[in-house]
């Protein structure tokens, strides 16, 4: 049987197939106007490359594991549906009143920024009467005719997807859950999303603004699916089909369509895992993950083999307060087109090619310069064996494209090459230093680990920007997301938001909000054949000291919940607060603010084939290339990668050309293959003679 994970990116589908013969890795063009066609185009070329037709190959998939853009690109393109919004009366404001009525990302005193648009326009925002005590306790009872009144006006008005939020339904849930079964009459099955159903802890803007996003994409996702699982059904698929989430799991597609936010990032949250498994036991638990694809730039830094969550995260301009797995991008791929702003300066990105038409070489009719073809022209990218020869690049596109940016320079083709490759590689790693800086970490301390068909292109010339030492690149590099994928728990994670000082809080309340979690956790797993047994559960809680704005996440031991275990739980505050930010506080009086529990089914693992041993570098060597470093062309070697033995040490500067991606090796670099065939790139130490000196040859070495 056959474990398949696909992952659809800006530029390309990506297909990752697991059996007897090991990982076998697919590539197709992303279809934007119809993304299932990209999926399946993928899978014909896995079935193709088994000598099977499609209907054959699925029929041997046993599980199918899919990441997908198509969320996060539905909000940040405002492609979602018309969403409108019944609330608590009165409330109706609080989406668009949010923290402050200014951009988070820029001064609140700038009078020049826009006023935020919300996802539900405010004509769309109803209140209706109701009310609760923080307690739960009913204050006012629903008006059950008002929320008949307000859905048949929004459904009138052309609203096709309806958020309900009251406040405080994350304690009660009752009137929330009464008004959702009454717009359900109005608007149908699947077009209406509950406050308490996506995000039942406590502050009302996050938890508001969280629920309008999920129902703003959540037509549009749930369409997709709808389309995604019957053509599969059509060509004789089978198995199980399991969607990536944004906090690093899986699930069915049945347990995501009511909960589309949680498809937000679903193919960048698989990265570290990736990052994790394929290098943690050479390079050890301090990696920071980088995944440049064809549109975008995901990092992610990893300390102590601990992948860094969040629920501080915007996604655009827009609040989304779910769990999430800590990765930061930026508009900077393969694809990302280069440009001269009104200073007359060099920018690259945000905009992207994409798949259509992609970049000038690909010969598809774009003339802007983008990343790839600065890289082909460079000499870095092959034009015959791109994707292994099944896309073939123009170069004399390419160089016409980049001399529109060098006549506006006034640069030869090749200068203009090399200072949009420098570009991009600056604006990269400065989010690597931002977002390492931000937690404190020194990137010099840390390996880097890159994915993406882009990513071992520029690796190391980022690498010797940031000072990093290692440089980690997986055979697979260019499918980083989908192996993450191979190897991702099915699982959920839930959350009771109560808001108590510890010294006051009731035992038997947090051990009885603990088991209300567990049981709506069997409950999700009961259809998909999952006892108990083989369920893992981990417990945490949001904890912070009195007086504080923002909480952290700290372990709860399973079993019975004592005074004494809740208690405990305020050292390990104290220890986390000082790993986080160098310092605690423990004279101060401690709260909780939200019980967590993550509840997982852990998949079988599986290992990559090694490699046999061969420490002769000639026989991969394939041809030479004009190549452009630093301002000088030198002959370069270019080696066949499927060639390459175990232990082959190979001197930069030089070229190592996969079917999939092109490892690119710079002048004071040293490449060697390890036992996986994957490329653990050193920087040479130069010493006080002036003689080069190779690293280290043990695979764990690090700077």
């Amino acid at each position: 049987m056959k474990r398949v994970s696909i992952d659809v990116g800006g530029t390309f589908t990506d297909c990752l197939v697991l059996d007897d013969g090991g990982l076998r890795e697919f590539k197709a063009p992303t279809t934007p106007a119809d993304p299932v066609r990209g999926v399946l185009d993928s899978l014909s070329k896995a079935a193709i490359a088994s000598n099977q037709t499609i209907e054959g190959f699925l029929e041997q998939v046993e599980i199918l594991i899919h990441g997908t853009t198509l969320a996060i690109n539905t909000l940040l393109t405002g492609r979602g549906a018309k969403t409108g919004m019944i609330t608590t009366e009165n409330f109706r404001d609080v989406i668009e009143m949010r923290r402050g009525l200014r951009d988070q990302d820029v001064s609140m005193f700038d009078i020049f920024v826009p006023p935020y648009e919300p996802l539900v326009e405010r004509r769309w925002r109803i209140g209706v009467p109701e009310r609760l005590r923080y307690t739960g306790e009913v204050l006012q009872a629903l008006d059950e005719e008002a929320v008949w009144r307000a859905a048949e006006r929004l459904k009138a008005e052309g609203v096709n997807s309806l958020a309900v939020c009251f406040l405080y339904s994350f304690v009660n849930n009752h009137h929330e859950k009464r008004a959702a079964e009454i717009c359900e009459e109005v608007f149908g099955a699947g077009r209406v999303t509950s406050s308490h159903e996506i995000l039942p802890v406590w502050r009302e803007f996050e938890r508001f603004s969280t629920t309008a996003v999920s129902a703003y994409v959540q037509p549009v996702v749930a369409d997709y699916l709808d389309r995604l699982q019957s053509r599969l059904h059509q060509e004789r698929f089978g198995g199980n089909l399991l969607m990536m989430l944004a906090n690093g799991l899986v699930q069915t597609v049945d347990q995501c369509k009511g909960r589309a936010v949680y498809l937000l990032g679903s193919g960048p949250a698989a990265a570290p895992s990736a990052a994790l498994n394929l290098s943690a036991p050479f390079a050890g638990g301090d990696l920071i993950s980088v995944d440049m694809g064809g549109t975008s730039f995901d990092i992610c830094a990893i300390r102590r083999g601990e992948i860094p969550m969040t629920t501080e995260s915007w996604v655009g301009n827009h609040r989304v307060a779910i769990k999430m797995v800590d990765v930061h991008s930026i508009g900077a791929g393969g694809g990302s087109i280069a440009w001269i702003d009104s200073l007359g300066l060099l920018r690259v990105g945000p905009q992207s090619a994409g798949a259509d038409p992609g970049p000038a070489c690909y010969g598809h009719g774009s003339s802007e310069p983008t990343v790839t073809d600065a890289d082909l022209v460079l000499g870095y990218v092959p034009a015959d064996y791109f994707l292994g020869g099944s896309i073939s690049l123009s170069e004399e596109s390419a160089r016409a494209a980049v001399d529109t940016v060098g006549r506006q320079l006034g640069m030869e083709t090749e200068e203009a090459a090399q200072a949009i490759f420098e570009t991009v590689n600056a604006h990269m790693a400065d989010l690597i230093t931002e977002v390492c800086t931000r937690r404190g970490l020194d990137v010099r301390d840390f390996t880097m680990v890159v994915g993406g068909g882009a990513g071992p292109v520029h690796a190391a010339f980022l690498a010797d920007q940031l000072g990093i030492g290692t440089v980690f690149v997986p055979s697979v590099a260019a499918l980083y997301s989908a192996f993450g994928m191979l190897s991702m728990d099915l699982g959920r994670d839930f959350a009771r938001s109560h808001v108590s000082r510890v010294d006051k809080v009731d035992p038997a309340l947090v051990a009885s909000l603990y088991e209300e979690m567990e049981d709506e956790a069997l409950a999700e797993f009961a259809p998909m054949g999952i006892g108990r047994d083989r369920i893992n559960f981990t417990r945490t809680a949001e904890m912070r000291y009195i007086g504080q704005f923002h909480e952290v996440e700290v372990p709860i031991p399973n079993g019975t919940v004592t005074q004494g275990t809740l208690e405990g739980s305020v050292q390990a505050l104290h220890q986390r607060h000082q790993d986080l930010y160098s310092f605690s506080m423990e004279w101060m009086p401690a709260q909780f603010l939200t019980f967590r529990l993550l509840a997982t089914a852990a998949r079988a693992p599986f290992d990559l084939q090694r490699l046999e041993e061969g420490a002769e570098e000639s026989p991969a060597i394939k041809r030479v290339r004009r190549c452009r470093w630093n301002g000088r062309e030198l002959e370069t070697r270019v080696y066949d990668g499927d060639a390459m033995g175990a232990g082959t040490l190979i001197e930069g500067p030089a070229i190592v050309e996969e079917k999939t991606t092109t490892v690119v090796i710079p002048e004071g670099f040293t490449c060697q293959v390890d036992p996986f065939r994957n490329y653990v790139l050193r920087k040479s130490l130069v010493n006080a003679s002036g003689n080069g000196k190779r690293a280290s040859d043990s695979l764990g070495g690090r700077r």
